[in-house]
């Protein structure tokens, strides 16, 4: 069964981000604005900026000195993310980070949050934040650790093979969390250009209003609503009760706190 992994159509962006945003990427998007906090001035340049996550929080923290441009190469998450407050200095530009439309050396730093799993090209992608960068400029992007060490991804995909049992790999193992070996993302760094690297484990905790919302952002919010979907045409709401269940199961019907793990990782260029 043929995949797209990184397809956010009609209603996901919504859904992604009223489910899933301040329970899994928030925490990450603090994060990833304090490590560029000495950024002054010059211009930065966001791919994969999804529904502005991130790129509310860089908005937020770094001086109007410094120019923001947001990426995407879906169209309905950039209309999502202009919709934030305090998000009206960021340039929104539809671009494919496997093929960027900027000069050489045209940015400060490049930013890339729980993107680059996506990539079908990862060292095309890398290559490209390499050639924007001037010299000196830093490149910082983040990937979801294994599935064991992110315990709400864990519980869907339990609840989902419960579902399906005879489906063999479901989006959440095989794209958000499947580029997690630190050995492979430093080789492909070394592959685009870049010299030096540091690959840092970066712990944070989400907090999740009830079960069903993070069931509902995964099974409806992303791209594994179209995996669903193709098992059974009809069978998006038992697949996300069945994911619901076994993330109550877990962690109780709610509130409850999700244990989170991500490697967040900076190349400069020199």
């Amino acid at each position: 069964m043929a995949q797209n992994d990184s397809a956010f159509t009609g209603s996901l962006p919504r859904l992604y981000d009223r489910e899933l945003g301040a329970v899994m990427f928030a925490p990450y998007a603090d994060d990833m604005a304090q490590r560029l906090n000495g950024l002054s001035a010059g211009r930065l340049l966001e791919t994969a900026a999804g529904t502005g996550i991130v790129t509310q929080a860089l908005a937020a923290s770094l001086p109007r000195s410094v120019d923001i441009v947001a990426t995407d190469l879906n169209q309905p998450m950039l209309d999502h993310a202009a919709t934030k407050q305090g998000i009206e200095r960021v340039q929104f530009q539809q671009a494919d980070a496997l093929a960027l439309p900027f000069p050489e050396q045209s940015f400060d730093a490049v930013v890339c949050q729980f993107g680059i799993m996506f990539f079908p090209d990862r060292v095309a992608g890398m290559s490209e934040a390499r050639r924007v960068l001037k010299p000196g400029g830093r490149f910082l992007f983040s990937v979801w650790g294994s599935l064991a060490d992110n315990s709400v991804m864990a519980a869907t995909v339990e609840g989902l093979a419960s579902w399906r049992p005879e489906h063999p790999m479901w989006f959440l193992e095989r794209t958000p969390c499947g580029y997690r070996d630190p050995d492979k993302i430093r080789a492909d760094l070394r592959a685009a250009g870049f010299a030096s690297e540091t690959i840092e484990p970066v712990t944070r905790t989400g907090r999740a209003p009830n079960a069903r919302a993070p069931a509902t952002g995964f099974c409806q919010g992303s791209p594994m609503m179209a995996e669903i979907q193709a098992l059974d045409p009809n069978g998006l709401d038992a697949a996300t009760d069945a994911a619901a269940s076994a993330i109550a199961a877990r962690f109780g019907e709610g509130p409850f706190d999700v244990p989170l793990l991500a490697l967040v990782v900076e190349a400069r260029l020199e």
